[in-house]
């Protein structure tokens, strides 16, 4: 899949890049990466008048004035003179630049004409490295046009001449750098993805992390994948199969390639049968009977074992895992797994296999099959560095609601002597490698200024006991932020969450200029008592300046807003008793509706709607939206601004915010008018 080389690097991902790796070949292991043999093509040089013509178009069409349909049918002419050059012009360095030009700007006509004229070479010019840009170029010309009414027959009729050239010899493109990608946009092509989809394509270690520690189902279903549109699943499931009935004889030399095209398997996700039949092959498993239920061959279980401990192959196999029907994952897991989890989860490769194997635990049976083999070995598996297996175990008890307890005492055994007081617990886990890697752990203090591990389940007992510097350290950690905001989130009672955000008084106007900060200051906001939210925001008008410089600090004052708590730091500053008054009102007017229609009167807090069922929370927070509505004051929010283009904010894996565009300042008085028609805009379009 084009990976790039392996990196050894300790820490919460374990050895390997999650990205991937060019496969190693290793002292331990005994299997060697075979490789299959290229056919070399020789490219013939395109003769002078043609490439002074392209040369001209090139001019041409790339001037500021030529209007669109001049410019379609200019593409659409000089796309005719390629006729029986096509190989020679998308494999020129130069001219391929034009061509893919060319093929974003023609009609569709064209295009297809383009394509089919081609067909017959398109493997040859996708394994080039200008061909491969070109032939990309021209099936996300394609994928554009799907958008258009009346176009699927010739859409069809092209991705049929181009599947046709593939499966005559898919081997020799599945295994070219530049092939590979280009079959990947075919597939994705063929199964209505955007071509450039990030859930197909390598994913960065944190955002596959992040992906394995959620809590949501594991096994996403045929519309899992995002900004899905017309496909061909006839032409998807044709392909795919052709390939592995071409690909069986040179299985194992595919199973070890380094561009590992086989991943292509994801794209039938929703296609069970078909996963049935595709995954067996791919193990390696030939001549098997489905029909009795045995998919897996226990005579290549062995082979299976150390092959996961292959780069390329560790990568293949997280995605079987992954998109595995439940009753082929059960024989992998009880077949290749069973009584080896420990073994695999110490190799720097098969650590992130078992990582992806618990993340997508089907049942509370899987849970136990894992954690007895498992279950003891938290403190060797964070002394080796690999604390994303531990993770990954724990987020499936949580999500499968098996095995919770005794993770967490588990953890709390491999940070925590008996005889040590609580308040070790969370620093230790905050700092696993600073801990870990220390000679003398019984000495080991809060290493200040050092990384932070990115995930932790709250301990509510070691948590509160933070000091107060200590507290103001993890807030400020990009990571360590995410603690605080999840154990603000979690089901812990709303004292012993103040307890905490009384700890950062005098520091909010700090965090709030913070990109990651600005999220800490709304959880805490969210969970405060009336008094504490005053003092967060008289904390942050000392830094009105400044906040209205940043990116998060209009974002921040916004994002109250749309959720019914408006924090009007203008009306604070001119009339505070006002401002006081509002909000004690609030809480009183939840309590009286509340108690109107029959429930309990329930002192305001953000956690108030813990242990409900989801649909019972969304209710609640509708019956909040409505009576904050009324409760809106008709003064303007303070330091109204111009929309920016991006709606939002979004907080990447690393921890980084992307901002919600340029901050622009108005005075109160000249916007009053425009305020109110922009906050009843908002509410008509919320309702």
């Amino acid at each position: 899949m084009g990976k790039k080389s392996m990196k050894k690097n300790k820490g919460v991902n374990g050895d390997r890049s999650n990205s991937g790796g060019i496969n190693e070949t290793k002292n331990n292991s005994n299997h060697q990466e075979p490789s299959l043999p290229q056919t070399s093509f020789l490219r013939k040089q395109v003769d002078a008048e043609t490439a002074k013509y392209f040369s001209e178009i090139a001019n041409v069409i790339e001037g500021t004035e030529v209007d669109l349909e001049e410019r379609s049918s200019i593409c659409g002419n000089a796309l005719e003179e390629t006729r029986g050059k096509e190989v020679d012009l998308a494999t020129d360095y130069i001219i391929s630049h034009t061509l893919q030009t060319l093929l974003q700007g023609c009609d569709l006509d064209h295009l297809c004409t383009f394509l089919q004229n081609s067909s017959k070479d398109f493997p040859r010019i996708s394994m080039d490295k200008s061909g491969s840009h070109v032939a990309e170029t021209a099936l996300r010309s394609l994928a554009a046009h799907l958008q258009e009414s009346d176009t699927q027959s010739l859409i069809e009729a092209t991705l049929n001449d181009i599947c046709q050239a593939i499966v005559a010899n898919p081997v020799e493109v599945m295994t070219n750098c530049h092939g590979s990608h280009v079959l990947r946009s075919l597939l994705c092509l063929c199964k209505g993805m955007p071509l450039d989809s990030s859930d197909f394509h390598s994913k960065k270690s944190s955002a596959a992390l992040a992906q394995r520690l959620n809590f949501k189902s594991s096994r996403s279903d045929g519309g899992g994948f995002q900004g899905m549109q017309l496909g061909f699943p006839d032409m998807l499931k044709f392909l795919v199969s052709e390939i592995l009935k071409a690909a069986r004889k040179d299985i194992e030399m595919l199973q070890v390639d380094q561009y590992g095209s086989l991943t292509a398997l994801k794209m039938l996700v929703g296609y069970d049968q078909e996963l049935l039949h595709a995954i067996p092959i791919i193990l390696g498993c030939n001549g098997v009977d489905a029909s009795e239920g045995n998919l897996i061959d226990s005579n290549v279980v062995k082979r299976l074992k150390s092959l996961m401990k292959e780069a390329a192959f560790s990568h293949l196999m997280e995605v079987i895992l992954e998109v595995a029907p439940e009753s082929l994952y059960n024989e992998i897991i009880t077949k290749a797994f069973r009584n080896s989890l420990f073994e695999m989860s110490s190799h720097y490769c098969g650590n992130f296999v078992v990582q992806a194997l618990i993340s997508n635990a089907r049942s509370e049976d899987h849970v136990e099959l894992i954690w007895k083999e498992l279950g003891t070995k938290f403190k060797d598996l964070f002394g080796m560095g690999k604390s994303g297996v531990v993770a990954s175990l724990i987020a499936a008890s949580h999500r499968l609601n098996s095995h919770e307890h005794k993770c967490c005492q588990a953890l709390i055994s491999a940070v925590c002597m008996e005889n040590e007081p609580p308040r070790c617990i969370v620093p230790r886990i905050l700092f696993l490698d600073s801990y870990f890697y220390s000679k003398d752990k019984s000495n080991w203090d809060w290493p200040s200024g050092a990384r932070m591990h990115e995930f932790i389940h709250a301990f509510i007992s070691s948590m509160t006991s933070l000091e107060e510097d200590h507290l103001l350290d993890t807030t400020k950690d990009s990571g360590g932020a995410r603690v605080i905001e999840a154990f603000l989130n979690s089901n812990a009672s709303g004292k012993q969450k103040r307890k905490l955000v009384v700890k950062l008084k005098g520091h909010f106007g700090e965090l709030s200029v913070l990109q990651s900060g600005s999220f800490t200051v709304e959880k805490c906001f969210d969970v405060s008592s009336v008094a504490l939210r005053e003092v967060i925001v008289s904390e942050m008008l000392a830094v009105q300046a400044e906040l209205s410089k940043t990116k998060q600090g209009p974002h921040l004052l916004r994002k109250l807003d749309v959720d019914g708590q408006v924090l009007f730091l203008y009306w604070y500053a001119k009339r505070p008793d006002e401002w006081k008054s509002r909000q004690t009102s609030r809480e009183s007017a939840y309590n009286d509706f509340f108690s109107t229609f029959g429930h309990k009167i329930i002192k305001y807090d953000a956690s108030f709607t813990e242990n409900r069922p989801k649909s019972q929370q969304e209710k609640l927070k509708d019956m909040r939206k409505e009576i904050d509505t009324h409760l809106t004051p008709s003064a303007p929010p303070f330091l109204a601004h111009k929309p920016s283009k991006m709606s939002g904010q979004k907080r990447h894996s690393d921890g980084n915010e992307r901002g919600a565009g340029k901050f622009t300042k108005h005075t109160m008085e000249d916007d009053v008018g425009k305020s109110k028609q922009k906050s009843h805009k908002k509410r008509k379009h919320d309702g």
